[in-house]
């Protein structure tokens, strides 16, 4: 009964954090059920060697979360909201981007890159930046998007 409470907890922790940074994933339950199971046996083997609860949490995090450390989500989150802020004020960009993730232009900006984990620190980071910011003024120019302020709103 321990390891299948256990695993919700896996489970629950991995489902908030794709929630708030890959919603596009949140249907994938095989993948879910997956990297729950792995973070658990993770976890059962750490505290079976000898370490520590906090210690067996932090390796079975690592296994929980690889891989999942570049998000296309939180990447247009903080182009809308930086680049886009006055057009469009929050919550307008967390509602915009899950929509902006399933754009054929946006998915081919994205494409363009080898997004690893350590994406966001490199300096292509800069350049996907400015073509995303490039190719939402033109979604919002051709397909007339009212925006806050903008000419299409009466």
């Amino acid at each position: 009964m321990e390891t299948k409470k256990e695993l919700s907890y896996f489970r629950l922790k991995l489902e908030n954090y794709l929630s708030e940074h890959f919603p596009e994933m949140l249907g994938d339950k095989p993948f879910i059920t997956a990297r729950a199971g792995e973070a658990l046996t993770t976890y059962c083997d750490a505290v079976a060697q000898g370490f520590s609860h906090p210690e067996a949490e932090s390796m079975a995090s690592e296994v929980l979360y690889r891989g999942l450390h570049f998000s296309k989500y939180d990447t247009l989150v903080s182009v809308l909201e930086n680049e886009f802020e006055k057009e469009l004020p929050s919550p307008l960009p967390e509602r915009l981007s899950p929509i902006l993730l399933k754009n054929k232009a946006v998915q081919s900006v994205f494409d363009k890159y080898e997004l690893t984990e350590d994406f966001g620190a490199s300096p292509e980071y800069e350049k996907l930046y400015t073509e995303l910011t490039g190719t939402i003024v033109l979604l919002i120019e051709v397909n007339g998007l009212p925006t806050i302020g903008g000419e299409n709103m009466t």
